[in-house]
């Protein structure tokens, strides 16, 4: 499922993101995929949206389909899928050039800023999404 008109962020692979094994290590990857989901955030949100409402992620489901190496400038892209109540489902694929790099799912919780407590996605941030 790819949306047509993706959010989307440059990274790029640092000397202390290279494993023993001499590529990026997969716990990067993860770190990247929450990278382009708040980028995609304080992108979209208004600085009022973004002091109301705060994002927890609750999983993280990712596919790795090919290494990426020191001075590879990595593509990012993101959208949102499905949503229910506090929840909301983000893809992320990382990209070189034209290969992928890893496809993730992360479901994400709403929360509300001041009580930190779980808040049904309002109609203004589904709109902005």
């Amino acid at each position: 499922m790819q949306n047509a008109n993706p959010f989307i962020l440059t990274l790029s692979v640092v000397s202390s993101d290279i494993d023993a094994m001499g590529h990026v290590n997969n716990v990067v990857y993860v770190r990247w995929v929450q990278e382009v989901a708040a980028a995609h955030w304080n992108h979209s949100a208004s600085p009022s949206l973004q002091s109301k409402y705060a994002w927890v992620v609750l999983r993280h489901e990712i596919d790795y389909k090919n290494p990426a190496f020191l001075q590879d400038e990595i593509t990012g892209l993101t959208w949102v899928g499905d949503y229910s109540g506090a929840r909301f489902d983000r893809y992320v694929k990382l990209m070189v050039d034209k290969k992928v790099l890893a496809e993730a799912k992360t479901t994400w919780c709403l929360l509300d800023a001041k009580s930190l407590r779980p808040i049904r996605i309002p109609e203004e941030i589904i709109s902005l999404l």
